[in-house]
């Protein structure tokens, strides 16, 4: 097998020892967070409920606070919640609430989805416009006493979005790319449909957060290296636990000679380790996440996290996982229909243009 893996040790590598030790300051309070969990789940009189809730939400007050003090003095770390206004938080506090909740099915959490990357999305662009402004005419059904005609300003950010590919690692982060794709196409005033670079990219399962280890399958991956050197590369996956993955990407298409002209990282929750360890090991890189999570488990989930997100969106495979055609036709006509352009483009990539290996 043609496979490219990158190790837990290498990605820690890339840590400094401040890092090492916010990290640790975090945990110990996230050990206290958990010690609180069980007396809520077993909280059986009132007082004793409220007193429970009452720290939890003066610990989670403390990691909010840490963590926004870390986040800060990273210039490549952009969370919504600490770099928007005050009244915007809310909205992302409900949003990221509905993802986490058990009880929020396919359908919802695929809605959700969808908010969270449209606000990711003015979170890196839309206070960053290029010069002058745009103009969209477009035709509306009013055709009495003449075919009506409407006009539009727009703000010019097509410098900052047409030179861009969506790359794609694979499974849960399909849907999430195709949507910011969507993004660029509707804030670009010539329409602009991005390119797509799909790659294979999985965690060994049978090994902890300590000793993971990030194999890239370059057999079952489809992009062209030329069609990315210059570009903007844009990745979007739900969910940044531990930075591995994108790293193992990305170092390999660097090995390979491509020079992007950036790279930019959109996750719905993102856990501080792995934040931490994308800005250190990749230069030119910022990621953007709405959420951000103080802790991993030991096998290398967020905490407190919402689940799988691939499985949440696409549902799960079962014994014969789908490939990437079979997963696109699972997605239904209603998303077929309004990211046709977006999957026009992923089936080009996936019939015409696989790596040769």
């Amino acid at each position: 097998m043609n496979t490219v893996v990158l190790k837990a040790e290498d990605l820690d590598g890339y840590l400094t020892a401040e890092d090492k030790d916010r990290l640790v300051r975090m945990d110990r309070v996230y050990q206290e967070v958990m010690g609180l969990f069980g007396e809520l789940s077993h909280a059986n009189q009132v007082e004793t409920r409220r007193l429970a809730e009452e720290g939890l939400i003066s610990r989670y007050n403390d990691m909010g606070g840490l963590m926004q003090e870390f986040c800060g003095e990273e210039t490549g770390l952009h969370v919504y919640s600490f770099q928007t206004p005050h009244e915007s938080h809310a909205e992302a506090s409900r949003l990221i609430a509905k993802l986490r909740d058990v009880r929020t099915e396919n359908q919802e959490f695929v809605y959700y989805i969808q908010r969270a990357y449209e606000m990711l999305f003015k979170l890196a662009y839309g206070g960053r416009a290029g010069s002058g402004k745009n103009y969209l005419i477009v035709k509306t059904p009013v055709t009495v006493p003449v075919d009506n005609y409407a006009v539009h300003k727009i703000t010019n950010i097509d410098g900052l979005i047409e030179n861009t590919v969506m790359c794609v690692m694979l499974r849960g982060a399909l849907l999430p790319s195709m949507i910011m794709s969507k993004e660029i196409q509707e804030y670009s005033s010539h329409g602009y449909v991005t390119p797509f670079a799909l790659f294979r990219i999985k965690r060994d399962e049978r090994k902890q957060e300590n000793d993971m280890e990030y194999i890239l399958d370059l057999e079952k991956s489809f992009f062209n290296l030329e069609d990315l050197d210059g570009k903007d590369l844009v990745f979007a996956d739900p969910m940044n636990a531990t930075g591995g993955s994108l790293v193992t990407v990305v170092k390999y298409l660097l090995d390979q000679g491509v020079k992007p002209r950036s790279i930019r990282f959109f996750n719905v929750i993102a856990a501080l380790k792995g934040a931490l360890r994308v800005v250190r090991a990749l230069d030119n890189c910022e990621v953007y996440t709405l959420w951000m999570d103080p802790v991993l488990n030991r096998a290398a989930y967020i905490m407190p996290g919402l689940g799988d997100a691939g499985d949440r969106i696409n549902g799960r495979d079962g014994d014969n996982p789908r490939n990437i055609i079979q997963l696109i036709a699972d997605y239904g006509d209603n998303i077929a229909r309004l990211y046709r352009a977006q999957l026009r483009k992923i089936e080009d990539t996936v019939l015409s243009r696989r790596i040769p290996v």
